[in-house]
């Protein structure tokens, strides 16, 4: 076997024979960091030896520290600069006549790459995976080979906060001369009923030998629990230096269809031989569905699917853009919480892994290319590389990510500026379109568009399948009058601002709050957005729109609007003037993965399983007593009771009884909209208790009490998961929570917690999901913010046993918690 030769010859690594990614594959141990410049680093003899040892992945910008230097609008941390990396390695006389390749699945940016002096290749783009083929740059002797990696990502290059480094995972893959290419193998369901699915399987097979090669391809296939479903070959011949393609199809009887929270996933063995030896074998992981639309709705398996769609940016808060895979299972599994259904990858292309998740969970994707084309929006934003690479990392991107099931659209770009240029946009656009139709045919293409009408006056939006429409709710009815034609959907809504556990008072929409925090009212933003009740309202009103994508489910590092300054108006300057503000207010979720209550208002909408929510805290101080206070509660129970110290404030019909919202944003004259999305009550404040009954069917089935709360006195520990993986990898989420002697929660409580950690693990992250701390993001202490803290654990590779977290504080009770390694 393949496998079982490469095992008893390299002593580095092991060739891939049963999957496009293994462990036995993987290049991210051991390699050498310098974060300046350092001439000469790319040769074999530069001395490295005072470099820094560290494991991919790895962005150098998140470990900070903060400062008033580096823009805001990109986290106020070192996302520029020069990085380099090196690794050692020796190669056996045995792989010389193979051909041997380093893959990055993504390197942030401007990245070039040496092996023994020799310069590779290069790639700007950092969010694009990209190989080369090393094998004529390597020594096979049992003599030392270096790769060396420079990145040099510059001030003003995004919108938000891209991280640095080689945040993704580097491969070394060692092949015969014949083998399957990079992203090989192409797998569509042309027919997937309950009934049949029809495989149809695309592979291209490289040859870089000097003769012609007649290969053998033979695919098996296998369901869900890893029974043999079907089988098919085909033979072809591929030319001497050349590429060929290989196609096929076979059917799988009464297969388990893949959709909406239903994961269900096949796998393909593909395996090319020359008739006695194998050569290569390839694993394609894929699920059987079907996706159409029109003009009405978005279907999955011919039944109709609306939208309950967030944006999401690529960094996992304390971890930076570094890839875990169960940092982006665990911000999925919030948002699955929240009723989520779909994610739109603002605004480039996402990990691997974060497609394997939403593979696994049944959750929808919107795959984006990229910011922007030749137009700039920032001096260093795409827009340098557009003209070079713009076709280039489109196709890569598509290539890359056509085979997994949860891509439902290509997106050709967000906001594009071309959008105002009548005799060029469209015409890129059609480009674009193209390019994604050249390379898959199976999904149809977007983008998302936000001027209004331009972007479809100027012919642009009709050259996608889709359109997608920027936060413009209140225009949906005039879209589906002139342009019936063209499905739209909102490929970002609402974008209101808040931070978790914060109330000002009086209610009232301001431009910014001299605490640099936004209140949870979620009536505070730039001048195009609006509350989430005013999209649910139009979108009831049109139900031909194919539904939304909130911005966004998560807060994102950098981007501090309404503080710093306002997107598309000030991209000239650094967002620093009100530092320091260095992180989004948008998500319906905070930076540490901590809901705010806007989290439970979309949850009421969404989902089916009784729920209740109340807002705010009542902790509201001497200063309050007497004021009256609106108190939220957002349900999907048919009615709701309050109770102020017991005493029943009255019971409220959701869709009935209607709550007055502040409203100010662009294209709506009324100042207020009367919403039937939420319930409330004005109470006058008195310290005690405020509790919420809610009732189906005039049955009381969930209830929310929130008391006021005495001084701090004690943390409490909880875990995400008691059990994680030896894999190096692995995390688990350890929340800090703030209590006092009676076990109430403290919203105000900002005490300093600090962390020990024993066992076979360490802490890679602490948060608190305040905007605005410039604590260290890596240090073994935390500052609970309106309560709240979080620590991150990891495991160690290789080690099993447990890792125990003890959290103290100065004057609480402290707490420990255990998680056992496997």
């Amino acid at each position: 076997m393949k496998r079982l030769f490469y095992m008893l010859l390299l002593t580095v690594f092991t060739t891939h024979i049963n999957a496009q990614y293994t462990p036995e594959e993987n290049f991210d141990k051991n390699w050498l960091f310098f974060n300046d410049v350092a001439e000469g680093a790319e040769q074999l003899d530069f001395d490295d030896s005072n470099w820094r040892k560290l494991n991919l992945p790895h962005d150098w910008a998140i470990e900070g520290p903060f400062d008033k230097k580096y823009d805001c609008r990109m986290g106020a941390l070192p996302v520029l600069g020069t990085g380099w990396y090196r690794k050692h390695f020796t190669m056996p006389v045995s792989a010389k006549d193979k051909v041997v390749r380093i893959e990055f699945e993504g390197a942030m940016y401007n990245t070039h790459v040496w092996v023994n002096g020799q310069h590779v290749g290069e790639r700007p783009y950092g969010y694009i995976g990209f190989e080369f083929d090393i094998s004529q740059y390597l020594k096979y002797d049992g003599s030392e080979n270096v790769v060396a990696v420079r990145l040099t990502p510059k001030d003003y290059s995004s919108r938000w906060y891209p991280g640095a480094g080689l945040y993704r995972s580097v491969w070394l893959k060692v092949d015969e001369p014949v083998y399957i290419d990079l992203w090989g193998t192409y797998i569509t369901t042309p027919t997937a009923t309950e009934a049949k699915g029809v495989v149809q399987h695309e592979t291209t097979i490289v040859n870089k030998t000097s003769a012609d090669k007649t290969i053998q391809v033979n695919h098996e296939y296998f369901d869900t629990e890893g029974k043999s479903v079907a089988k098919t070959s085909d033979k072809v011949t591929v030319k001497a230096g050349e590429k060929m393609w290989s196609g096929t199809f076979t059917n799988i009887l009464k297969p388990k269809l893949w959709n909406v929270y239903q994961g269900n996933l096949y796998s393909a063995i593909t395996t090319i031989s020359d008739g006695e030896n194998v050569l290569d074998t390839y694993k394609t992981t894929f699920g059987i569905r079907n996706i159409t639309f029109d003009a009405n709705g978005f279907y999955i398996n011919r039944k109709q699917v609306k939208f309950n769609g967030v944006n999401l940016h690529h960094d996992n808060g304390a971890l930076g853009a570094a890839v875990y895979k169960r940092a982006d299972e665990r911000k999925l599994e919030i948002m699955k919480d929240m009723g989520v259904n779909a994610i739109r990858c603002s605004h480039n292309p996402p990990s691997r892994e974060f497609l394997e998740v939403c593979n696994e969970m049944g959750i929808l994707v919107i795959d984006e290319s990229y910011d922007c084309w030749e137009i700039p929006k920032i001096k260093n934003g795409y827009n340098v590389m557009f003209k070079e690479w713009g076709e280039r990392d489109l196709q890569d991107m598509i290539l890359r990510d056509r085979s997994h099931p949860s891509v439902i659209m290509w997106s050709i770009g967000n906001e594009i500026k071309e959008q105002w240029q009548r005799d060029i946009g469209w015409k890129e656009a059609k480009r674009l379109n193209a390019i994604c139709k050249l390379f898959d045919t199976s999904r149809p293409t977007t983008a998302g568009f936000n001027s209004f009408p331009t972007a479809y006056d100027n012919n642009m939006a009709q050259q996608v399948d889709i359109a997608g429409s920027n936060y413009k709710a209140v225009k949906y009815k005039w879209f589906k009058e002139n342009y019936p034609d063209v499905p739209l959907y909102g490929s970002e809504t609402s974008g209101v601002a808040s931070s978790r556990g914060v109330y000002h008072y009086p209610v009232e929409k301001y431009q910014k709050h001299e605490s640099l925090h936004v209140t949870s009212y979620d009536i505070v933003g730039p001048r195009w957005v609006y509350p989430p009740d005013i999209e649910f309202h139009f979108q009831k009103e049109t139900p031909e729109i194919l539904g939304e994508f909130i911005w966004t489910g998560f807060d994102y590092l950098g981007e501090t609007s309404p503080y710093g300054g306002l997107d598309n108006i000030d991209n000239k300057e650094h967002w620093n003037s009100d530092y320091p503000s260095r992180s989004s207010y948008f998500g319906a979720v905070d930076l540490a993965g901590f809901p705010k209550d806007r989290f439970y208002q979309y949850q009421s909408q969404w989902t089916s399983k009784p729920m209740i929510h109340l807002m705010p805290h009542w902790n509201l101080g001497k200063e309050m007593i007497g004021e009256t206070i609106p108190v939220y509660c957002y349900t999907n129970c048919d009615e709701a009771e309050l109770f102020v110290n017991g005493k029943s404030m009255g019971r409220k019909v959701k869709g009935k009884d209607l709550t007055t919202r502040i409203v100010n944003f662009l294209r709506y004259e009324p100042k207020s909209f009367d919403s039937p999305y939420l319930l409330s009550w004005d109470v006058a404040y008195q310290p005690g208790s405020i509790k919420v009954i809610g009732y189906k069917d005039r049955k009381a089935i969930q209830e929310k009490e929130i008391k006021t709360a005495g001084k701090p006195a004690k943390i409490k520990l909880s875990v995400d998961r008691s059990t994680i993986d030896a894999d190096g990898r692995d995390l688990a989420y350890v929340t800090v929570r703030i209590e006092d002697k009676n076990g109430n929660f403290c919203p105000l409580a900002d005490n300093l917690v600090k962390f020990n950690v024993s066992g076979v693990g360490k802490i890679v992250g602490v948060d608190n999901g305040s905007q605005i701390s410039l604590e260290s993001f890596q240090a073994p202490q935390r500052k609970a913010f309106n309560g709240l803290a979080l620590a991150i654990l990891n495991s160690n590779q290789g080690e099993a046993g447990t890792i125990k977290l003890v959290a103290k504080s100065k004057g609480l009770k402290g707490a420990e918690i255990i998680v056992e390694v496997k």
